[in-house]
């Protein structure tokens, strides 16, 4: 007897259809499972085994073969429980045959036959819906995770029984009802806001910008200054995700097993790795080539805080993400393709001890101790943030104020306002989601200057010794700034700004 069914595996955030068939015939004992299954998959045949007979069916004692198609796709996860134990029933007549050969099937089975939630649904139902697929049973823990697709019936179960009466008709379950992605907009809270920040209007003038244009920042001050918590606060007035954006967000975490607690990431993501993090952790990588810090931080913040003190290779690794928006990963078992298109904030201290150029503490460190401590950080790594600011302490009097700072809603006003500009300029250029993402192609296009502000780029360039790229980043940074003043063409006073953000290079690297 043979019964086929449907389910899904991953390929990178994309999911794969996977045909599950099972045969069973007359023979010596035996349950081979075959289709390239890693160990997760080969070890299912043993909690298949318990879990039919734990739920009350009879499990057959001929030879059974499983046939996972494409047989050339490696398949991994222990998502096969499931469709394999309901095409095995299908086979001894516990359920038609015909009930399932459209449905996708999904699920890990425990040895007394409840469903255990898989990683990875939210990939598997996007590629379902493009597949025409118009019913999915998967686990009852998953169902947050498709709360957000419409189009497909999602059946949420709890244990093989569930399944068996579903397919039977036996005990109706009611799909999983959809929400709106607007309702869950509405919905959030930030946990940090910049109102509870006191003082440092300079750098939380220098942020708005970064958010504005999603241009990467560093931050350089002393212990203590607010650095960590300016930081925490950017994702309040980053401008609100769309759907498609938070769709490929979540596809990712649901990929790496860190799925939101809502089943859809509603703000945008911020990752803070440990100063100790590995480079497989950051880019990604391992056996199965999973994504890292950097993938799990697209459309979002990547924050790394006390910069000197990661490895070099480890920060050396960001360099090509930052620049093509994506990390390719290639391993013996796997090659797969993320995007990693982030905003990197970076802070860390000036010296060893904190406090070189501090006016209220005096500097421990000797000329060669900073020396060292500001080379951790390579040139080329620095070139590539748009904005370097400093950050200096907060008076004790200004922090005992009681009067709040400016909110974050209104900082987020300006920054969609901002963002807006930019989408509508760049409407024919899918690609282009805002200024950072300019090219050297669409640089001129799109960043016209009057002649003052060439003049003052061009000389600034000279006396600074700024690089190629430094040079096309302050013009990235002006049409920021530009755009959040509503003005059509980049002026002096808005290179003047923008060259602000590289003067404290010559304190510290030159």
């Amino acid at each position: 007897m043979l019964s086929t069914t449907l389910s899904y595996g991953l390929s990178g955030i994309d999911g794969i259809q996977i045909t599950v068939e099972v045969n069973v015939s007359n023979g010596l004992p035996a349950f081979e499972i075959v289709g390239l299954p890693d160990a997760a998959v080969k070890e299912s045949r043993e909690r298949i085994r318990a879990a039919v007979k734990n739920c009350g069916y009879p499990f057959p004692d001929d030879r059974i073969t499983v046939n996972l198609a494409p047989a050339d796709i490696r398949k991994e996860g222990p998502a096969f429980d499931l469709p394999i134990a309901v095409a095995i029933l299908a086979c001894q007549k516990r359920v038609n045959p015909n009930s399932i050969c459209m449905r996708a099937i999904l699920g890990e089975l425990a040895l007394d036959g409840s469903v255990r939630p898989v990683r990875g649904v939210l990939p598997m139902a996007i590629s379902a819906h493009d597949h025409g697929i118009t019913d999915m049973i998967l686990p009852k823990g998953n169902e947050k995770e498709v709360m957000c697709i419409s189009g497909v019936n999602f059946y949420p179960v709890e244990n093989l029984t569930d399944v068996v009466k579903l397919l039977s008709g036996e005990k109706p379950i009611a799909p999983v009802e959809t929400i709106e992605f607007s309702r869950m907009i509405q919905s959030r809270e930030h946990a940090f806001d910049f109102r509870y920040v006191k003082g440092q209007r300079s750098a939380k003038r220098a942020l708005e910008i970064a958010a504005a244009g999603g241009h990467n920042v560093l931050m350089v001050g002393p212990p203590g200054s607010g650095k960590t918590l300016m930081a925490r606060c950017v994702p309040s007035i980053l401008p609100d995700m769309s759907f498609d954006e938070a769709l490929v967000a979540t596809r990712i975490h649901s990929v790496a097993g860190s799925m939101p607690e809502n089943g859809l990431l509603t703000e945008r993501p911020f990752r803070s790795p440990h100063h100790t993090a590995s480079h497989v952790s950051l880019v990604g990588g391992g056996v199965h080539a999973v994504p890292g810090e950097i993938s799990k931080a697209h459309n979002g913040v990547l924050f790394l805080d006390e910069l000197p003190e990661y490895r070099r290779d480890v920060l050396e690794a960001l360099r090509q993400p930052m620049e093509d928006g994506f990390v390719t990963i290639t391993r013996v078992s796997a090659q797969s393709t993320y995007p990693s298109e982030f905003m990197l904030i970076c802070s860390m201290n000036p010296c060893p001890c904190g406090h070189y150029g501090s006016k209220t503490h005096e500097c421990r460190c000797t000329p060669n101790d900073i020396r060292k401590y500001l080379s951790r950080i390579s040139g080329p790594l620095l070139d590539r943030i748009d904005m370097h600011i400093e950050v200096e302490s907060i008076p004790a009097e200004r922090l005992s104020d009681e009067q709040e700072s400016e909110p974050s809603k209104d900082i987020h006003a300006r920054v969609e306002n901002a963002r807006a500009i930019q989408r509508k300029r760049y409407a024919a250029l899918p690609s282009l989601a805002c200024n950072a993402r300019l090219s050297a192609q669409t640089l001129q296009r799109f960043c016209p200057m009057d002649k003052d502000a060439r003049e003052m780029l061009n000389l600034a360039t000279q006396s600074m010794g700024l690089s190629n790229r430094a040079f096309t980043r302050i013009i990235k940074v002006a049409r920021t700034i530009s755009d959040l003043e509503g003005k059509s063409k980049i002026t002096s006073e808005h290179i003047a700004e923008a060259l602000q953000y590289r003067a404290i290079d010559d304190k510290y690297w030159h």
